[in-house]
């Protein structure tokens, strides 16, 4: 609480400190985005840095410390809305813009399950979510769960995907399936005909706005049953 929350100490006279815990915490980013999550220590850390681990107990207590701040910092402030956006733009782009977070910082998706404090960015993020919902005529409680859904939804996508990018995860998927798939086609001719439907109409890999826009329709739908 007091890492991702406390108040910054106000400068001091004299010579600056060698690290700051945001400074500590971009480090571990680092090696978790090339290596994963297990490989972020405080010793791993220390030696990028080419200082000692005990050096590092100054800016942070240790690494459950260290991996809130790096969530935090990975997830940054969450996008700004479009000027006139409707609660469906604004949650669209919201769940577009989460899912390129866990796509850059495939480790985030494992540092956020369980019990934990979350920071003062992450919180932003839900600030934004529900303040699109403020005049939906949803109450509280649906708007939280709106944006719990649509976050397990992005979460689930990302926990399947990881390790790929871009076009290269598109090909990578469906070269995957094809291979799988030859000369057993017989086997799974539902998967086959999809596929090759999928291939034909070019809407393959879209499941990301596939499952928004129909989580989004429901929400839709549950609005108007209002008015």
């Amino acid at each position: 609480m007091d890492v991702l929350w406390g108040e910054r100490p106000a400068p001091r006279r004299g010579p600056r400190p060698a690290f700051d815990p945001e400074r500590l915490a971009r480090t571990g980013i680092e090696i978790a985005d090339r290596e994963g999550l297990p490989a972020v220590t405080m010793q791993r850390v220390a030696e990028s840095l080419g200082v000692t681990k005990m050096a590092l107990y100054r800016y942070l207590p240790g690494k459950a410390e260290l991996v809130a701040l790096m969530v935090d910092i990975g997830l940054g402030p969450p996008p700004v809305p479009a000027a006139g956006a409707s609660w469906r733009e604004t949650l669209t782009q919201w769940s577009r813009a989460l899912f390129a977070t866990f796509s850059d910082h495939p480790w985030s998706i494992e540092a956020t399950r369980g019990e934990r404090i979350i920071g003062p960015n992450e919180l932003s993020w839900m600030e934004t979510a529900v303040a699109a919902l403020a005049d939906s005529g949803l109450d509280g409680a649906e708007m939280l769960d709106v944006v719990v859904v649509l976050t397990g939804h992005v979460r689930s996508l990302g926990d399947q995907t990881r390790g790929f990018r871009g076009e290269a995860a598109e090909n990578a998927l469906a070269d995957g399936f094809q291979a799988l798939l030859a000369g057993r086609e017989h086997r799974f001719p539902a998967v086959t005909a999809a596929l090759a439907s999928a291939a034909a109409s070019g809407k393959q890999n879209r499941a990301l706005d596939f499952g928004v826009d129909r989580i989004l329709d429901g929400v839709e739908s549950l609005i108007a049953s209002r008015a």
